[in-house]
């Protein structure tokens, strides 16, 4: 009986080792996945087609904003297609949600379009995430390009292995480009050449420091609700941007906080700010400035934080590579985003 005892539990000790050396080897791979170096779909030429879908809010009398976005990617030598529901229109939807699955499904699957270029936000896009097949797309890579509401689907991009662009839509258009010269030049560039480095103005507000990542996030509102689904992204090794319009700041701290409290920010390298657009007054004062806000809810994470970011839902809107490894420099006199290839 000794003896029988003895060799179950040697064979009992022997199993479970293996399994821990499983499971670790399992944490070792997932972790590799995770900061891996992404699919970077082709940059464009003269010629390439570009794709215009909704996969969001409706575009009731905006035939002029996708009008004149199609006319700035011919003045660049690209040819445009038109989603064939974008102009539909339901409740506050820019059709059904299986009319925009329908026009993006078909512009990922086409083998001929090299980009897609989401027309406007508002609210939409994460109604029809879980419906769209990614099969074709990973044969044919390409850029898809929004803020706001799209970055539901640039966190599911980035959980598929995919680069995507953070940049303007086409309701993001004036009468007069030049007001927007900038976010239109780094969007195109983005587009044919590749990521735009930048140098930002300095804020007191910064958290000096260093760091190297890829660099995921987008408005933070869509990042809190991807919270806790398979298209939330895990920030370990990698650098955290966020934007936002219109919150009170006691939403903007409970998304933060919320975040946090889910282990979030654990094994972030880094956040920068973008534009926190017309925040809204409730009646009774938060009492700090939003850069204190954030830096008062991050206060245990020791990653440096940058202010000034001119992305955003802002004019001045500038793009940004999604899933792109940057050199993060964070200063109180400015700091600086270099991609890295």
């Amino acid at each position: 009986m000794i003896l029988k005892h003895s060799i179950f539990t040697l064979i009992f000790a022997i199993s479970l080792a293996a399994c821990k050396q499983v499971i670790a080897q399992k944490d070792t791979d997932n972790t590799s996945e995770m900061t891996s170096k992404l699919i970077q779909p082709p940059y464009l030429k003269a010629g390439d087609t570009v794709a215009i879908v909704a996969p969001s809010g409706r575009l009731k009398n905006k035939e002029h904003g996708v009008e004149q976005a199609t006319e700035l990617l011919k003045s660049w030598g690209l040819h445009v297609v038109v989603g064939k529901n974008v102009f539909n229109d339901n409740n506050h939807f820019a059709g059904t949600d299986e009319e925009r699955a329908e026009d993006f499904q078909e512009a990922m699957d086409d083998p001929s379009i090299s980009a897609i270029w989401c027309a406007r936000g508002g609210y939409g896009t994460v109604r029809v995430l879980d419906k769209l097949d990614y099969t074709k797309f990973k044969e044919h890579p390409k850029w898809v390009i929004g803020y706001s509401d799209i970055t539901a689907l640039h966190n599911q991009l980035h959980n598929k292995g995919f680069e995507s662009i953070h940049a303007i839509m086409c309701l993001s258009l004036t009468d007069d480009l030049e007001e927007i010269k900038e976010p239109v030049e780094t969007f195109k560039n983005a587009l044919f050449n590749g990521a735009t480095n930048y140098e930002i103005e300095g804020s007191s507000f910064n958290r000096e420091g260093n760091a190297t990542g890829q660099l995921v996030g987008g408005n933070l509102t869509l990042l809190h609700t991807m919270l806790g689904s398979e298209t939330s992204i895990d920030l370990s090794g990698k650098i955290l941007f966020i934007e936002e319009i219109g919150e009170y700041k006691y939403h903007i701290d409970r998304m933060i906080q919320s975040l946090k409290r889910a282990g979030y920010f654990e094994n972030c390298k880094g956040v920068i700010v973008g534009g926190m657009s017309k925040m809204r007054k409730n009646t009774t004062l938060w009492g700090t400035s939003i850069e204190q806000l954030v830096l008062d809810a991050l206060s245990e994470y020791d990653f440096p934080i940058a202010f000034n970011m001119p992305a955003g839902h802002e004019k001045d809107n500038r793009a940004l590579f999604l899933g792109k490894t940057v050199e993060l420099s964070v200063k109180k006199e400015g700091s600086s985003v270099i991609f890295k290839d």
